[in-house]
């Protein structure tokens, strides 16, 4: 696989990036991308949500926004694959240039704008899935336009209820404004109460439990991740997803996209995302399941992030510079860690750098700035 992500590179890169991406697509749905043999390594299978996850690897919302490709996807060795943001009505998201490598960088720019079919069109594509193939989440937003916004949400999660096997919250993309307002105060509390109680009448209606999780900005001060943690913990909020793409330009970026707005992923953020992660864990306490995000590139980074605390991880912009090959080596090279340190199961390990650490005081917070990664 290696071989022939090595091969295609040079062509792809020299499209503009979202042509490349609709280019991948494209190969995918039509199997032109060879699929991975599988090989089941038992150190990884992870039982959360009450799911079974094969690895915890996992591809983030954004490359597969329409739900077009969901089994060539986990036919690459995902353990699962978020699909979407999709928004209740077909979105084009904001105008192009919009998209941006950033190649000494190994790190992305985006300002997509949860561009998406909407809906009606996902569902369609997404129950065309194989359900044996493995696990499929979809990420649900609201319409950019949207005065109703719980409403956006609301619809999203009772449309996709009887077909996801778990649902993500996106209030925290940059590139929708006024979105990540979501997160504070009582405009988060109404939101999760109105999701919790919509969630409650679907489990009535499909007799199915399907777990809901919140995906958060990595552009948060200590107070705003403490209220955050307590309400998710109160609400009963299934996980968190940490965390989505970050407006901050870290000194170290050399590429001349430096300055383009939208949210950054990618290599640079990867020690402020794990310790955003940290930083959750210990506000949470490791009562609820967190997925970790955020410059993951090679196994000691996955190791890492699960060490901070993330029981599930997800990649997008590794596979842009490394191909879907990166999946196998993080599975081969974390199993390598485990066994190296005497874990005989991966869950073993969540949270193992955060535990052996000494208290800091109240939740233990570290007063740092943090970052993540995603694209919408």
């Amino acid at each position: 696989m290696a071989d022939w992500f090595s091969v295609l590179r040079p062509a792809l890169y020299r499209l503009p990036p979202e042509a490349a991406h609709r280019l991948a697509l494209w190969a995918l749905v039509r199997c032109l991308w060879p699929p991975v043999k599988a090989t089941l390594i038992p150190a990884l299978e992870v039982r959360a949500l009450g799911l079974y996850f094969p690895s915890p690897i996992g591809l983030a919302a954004g490359f597969d926004k329409n739900a077009i490709a969901i089994n060539a996807l986990l036919g690459q060795g995902f353990g699962f694959v978020e699909t979407g943001t999709v928004t209740p009505r077909p979105q084009p998201g904001n105008s192009r240039p919009r998209l941006f490598r950033l190649g000494c960088d190994e790190a992305i720019i985006n300002r997509l704008g949860f561009n998406n079919d909407g809906l009606e069109v996902f569902i369609k594509n997404f129950n065309r899935r194989d359900k044996n193939s493995g696990i499929a989440g979809i990420n649900i937003g609201k319409n950019k336009n949207s005065s109703a916004t719980v409403a956006d949400y609301i619809t999203g999660l009772q449309v996709v209820y009887p077909y996801a096997d778990y649902v993500t919250v996106n209030i925290s993309s940059p590139n929708t404004a006024g979105l990540r307002d979501l997160q504070r105060g009582e405009a988060l509390t109404q939101l999760l109460s109105a999701l919790i109680q919509a969630r409650a009448e679907c489990v009535l209606t499909y007799n199915r439990h399907v777990p809901l999780l919140l995906k958060v900005a990595p552009d948060l001060n200590d107070e705003e991740k403490e209220a955050i943690a307590h309400s998710a913990l109160a609400a009963g909020i299934d996980g968190l997803v940490i965390g989505n793409t970050t407006l901050s330009r870290p000194p170290s970026l050399k590429s001349r996209h430096a300055g383009e707005s939208g949210g950054l992923s990618g290599r640079p953020l990867f020690a402020r995302s794990t310790e955003v992660l940290q930083d959750f864990y210990r506000l949470t306490g490791g009562k609820i399941v967190l997925v970790g995000a955020g410059g993951i590139f090679s196994a000691d980074d996955a190791y890492k992030k699960i060490r901070a605390g993330a029981t599930l991880l997800q990649l997008y912009t590794a596979i842009i510079y490394r191909g879907f090959s990166v999946v196998r080596n993080l599975q081969e090279g974390l199993a390598t860690l485990l066994e190296k340190d005497g874990f005989t199961n991966i869950r073993q390990a969540v949270g193992a750098d955060v535990r052996t650490q000494p208290s800091c005081g109240s939740g233990g917070v570290n007063h740092r700035h943090h970052t993540s990664d995603e694209q919408d």
